[in-house]
């Protein structure tokens, strides 16, 4: 039983800060690459940021780069996005996903995900 759980979404002033978290249970979470995506209604899904579970190394959406980091702890099964600098245009729903590859093309490379949490970046 698969399960990734999100948590710290909220409402938050253009310029504000928060930290999203994601429990994953149920798969190896050492051997799984993490991701973050975002929706927003009218839009596809967009890549935000993973980071592998091999090497270790974070990659960010263009978008994001430079203001969201990408973070796990393993002995805690858990995946973070600190997002800094939060821009109305963030807005969305946040999901975390997990992928048994190192190094994931895009969100078909991502069995499991999770169930979202929601971030409002309004002033």
């Amino acid at each position: 039983q698969v399960q990734l759980v999100e948590s710290g979404g909220g409402l938050v002033p253009p310029g504000g800060s928060l930290r999203l978290d994601c429990v994953v249970s149920g798969i190896r979470f050492s051997l799984y690459t993490v991701a973050w995506f975002r929706a927003v209604p009218g839009r596809d899904r967009e890549f935000v940021a993973t980071k592998s579970y091999r090497d270790g190394r974070a990659r960010y959406a263009d978008s994001v780069t430079g203001r969201f980091t990408i973070s796990r702890d393993n002995g805690k099964d858990t995946a973070y996005l600190q997002m800094n600098s939060l821009k109305p245009e963030d807005t969305g729903i946040y999901y975390c996903a997990a992928s048994g590859r190192d190094r994931p093309s895009g969100s078909y490379d991502y069995p499991y995900w999770g169930q979202g949490t929601q971030v409002t970046v309004s002033s």
